[in-house]
């Protein structure tokens, strides 16, 4: 039996508003498996980009610990923590925050270049994924030469590029029209499988939901178990 990519255990979030406190998370427990995709669901405010952030290790939470690969990532400096999101990783949004003078390519193979792989090796992957996700046309395009469904997709693919073992996507399809959505989400799906990657999505979509693996739903702070999509 393999061991979980991701483990959060009593996982708090805690937010001071004008209005005081508003916690969204409490004590919230969560294993996700190699090659396993987590979907998340819950209104606007319900805390499932507090828990991406918390587990991307963006966000210290208030209480809970948070291990990635086994390694406990609760207690470690900023610097480490950034070492981890680098190598470990991989984060997709909801916009795409693609660079705008760059193309595909380089968009792509910038975060390969910055873990220190050399300019014709990290072209080299990220030529690799653009083609796996159809976008071999593409790869000397800059993103206002792409539909929102490429730009996204190249933005799956510089998620991706370091090899990460876990993948945090947070509305990745939130700002595409239904079909396109349908077809970006299938990418990632099916590049997620194919390199055994454990993923967290969060998503709005239901339908969509209804593919991955698990399915929570946020509420009041908790995670409520919705069946197998």
């Amino acid at each position: 039996m393999s061991d979980p990519v991701l483990t959060i255990r009593g996982l708090e979030r805690a937010y001071v508003t004008g209005a005081g406190e508003l916690t969204v998370l409490r004590g919230v427990d969560l294993d996700v498996m190699p090659g396993e995709i987590v979907g998340l669901i819950g209104p606007s405010g319900s805390g499932k980009s507090s828990l991406l952030h918390a587990a991307g290790l963006l966000e210290r939470p208030n209480a809970g610990r948070i291990a990635i690969q086994g390694r406990d990532c609760s207690d470690l400096n900023d610097r480490v923590r950034t070492q981890v999101r680098l190598s470990t990783i991989g984060f997709v949004y909801q916009f795409h925050h693609l660079l705008p003078e760059f193309s595909a390519l380089d968009n792509v193979a910038l975060p390969l270049m910055i873990a220190g792989v050399s300019r014709k090796a990290a072209q080299a992957r990220a030529a690799e994924l653009l083609s796996e996700l159809g976008l071999a046309e593409r790869v000397q395009h800059q993103p206002a030469q792409m539909s929102g469904g490429e730009q996204q997709r190249v933005a799956v693919a510089r998620a991706l590029a370091n090899s990460p073992r876990l993948l945090l996507a947070d509305e990745p399809t939130g700002n595409l029209d239904p079909t396109t959505s349908t077809a970006v989400f299938e990418n990632l799906y099916d590049l997620a499988r194919r390199t055994g990657v454990a993923a967290v999505v969060a998503t709005h979509n239901l339908e969509l939901a209804r593919h991955m693996d698990r399915v929570f739903a946020l509420k009041d702070g908790h995670l409520e178990p919705q069946g197998r999509g």
